[in-house]
């Protein structure tokens, strides 16, 4: 009896196609998560954007910080005596550029290419008062409150030299509002005054100590 011959592997293996040979897996790119993306860019704008409040001031880096008080001594020094934008700027040791960039909205551009301090802002100054346990940081939006706060400081400074009082009684029972909206008493009493002044806590540059 004869063997059968054997069968090679050849044609016992069916040939496979490309087309059925296991694919590699394509990978998905997904879509950006808008809400992600959404919150990253709030987040930089917020970076970015100039403080409104004292918390918002406060979360900023040390060194905005430091340019944020200078614009604002800037644009202050701009309106008080009538100086130039590049004169006040290099007594601060800031760049005209960087004040234009943070403290827009306070100066204006006049035909001739100069700028000038507009008669009153809004932007956020970090400024000192005293209060019967010392001088302490108040946030207060707007040139106009910061006037306020010179003045009183002037009536006290003009109180602790020559004991002159008439202008300090003008403040009696008087309050600033903060940023956040609260009224900060200032303080009028005489006894608090001088005991804060023997303390060496009331000095002249004690308004804009933070921007010194």
């Amino acid at each position: 009896m004869k063997t059968k011959g054997t069968i090679t592997d050849a044609k016992a293996t069916k040939k496979i196609s490309a087309a059925q040979l296991p694919q590699p897996k394509k990978k998905v790119r997904k879509p950006p998560n808008k809400h992600v993306v959404s919150n990253s860019r709030h987040r930089s704008k917020a970076k970015q954007a100039a403080p409104r409040t004292a918390v918002q001031y406060l979360a900023k880096p040390e060194r905005f910080k430091s340019i944020w008080d200078r614009v604002i001594n800037v644009i202050s020094k701009m309106r008080a005596e009538k100086v130039s934008l590049t004169q006040a700027s290099r007594g601060s040791g800031i760049s005209p550029r960087t004040v234009v960039r943070w403290g827009g909205p306070a100066i204006e551009k006049r035909k001739n290419g100069k700028y000038v301090a507009k008669p009153k802002d809004n932007l956020l100054r970090i400024l000192k008062i005293p209060t019967p346990e010392g001088t302490r940081d108040i946030a207060l939006r707007g040139s106009q409150k910061a006037s306020m706060l010179g003045e009183y400081w002037n009536a006290v400074h003009r109180y602790l030299e020559t004991g002159d009082a008439s202008q300090l009684e003008n403040f009696h029972d008087k309050q600033i509002k903060d940023s956040d909206g609260r009224e900060v008493a200032l303080t009028t009493d005489h006894a608090v005054l001088n005991r804060l002044a023997s303390a060496g806590v009331l000095s002249f540059e004690s308004l804009y100590a933070r921007s010194s």
